[in-house]
């Protein structure tokens, strides 16, 4: 059965940093590209980042410089280290698996990890 579970988020101050994991099963991992998403309250879900099956990377604007993906396909586990965070990073983070190359659409989802950066 497949499965996508992300651990790791939780509370922030702005300027700290945060490091989410994604453990993926059922799946050959080095197959797909892994991405993550998030969602902010009343926003639309947004791409933040991903990792292509031949280790290309991608990252939105607004994190470029501060976000960082990797992966360990042996490990069928990809993280996401979130440095200089901001407010407005704050949302539910989803881990997601997309056919082969980024970006594309998601085949499979993770079930979201809350990251919340306050004062």
């Amino acid at each position: 059965q497949l499965q996508l579970v992300e651990s790791g988020g939780g509370f922030a101050q702005p300027g700290g940093s945060l490091r989410l994991s994604c453990a993926a099963s059922g799946i050959a991992m080095d197959d797909y590209a892994m991405s993550w998403f998030r969602q902010a309250p009343g926003k639309e879900r947004e791409g933040v980042s991903c990792s292509s099956s031949d280790g290309t990377t991608y990252y939105a604007d607004s994190v470029k410089g501060r976000f960082t993906i990797s992966r360990d396909n042996g490990k069928s586990t990809v993280w996401l280290q979130m440095n200089s965070l901001k407010p407005d990073d704050t949302g539910v983070y989803y881990c997601a698996a997309i056919w082969r190359q980024c970006p594309g659409t998601p085949d499979f989802w993770g079930q979201g990890t809350q990251v919340t950066v306050s004062s």
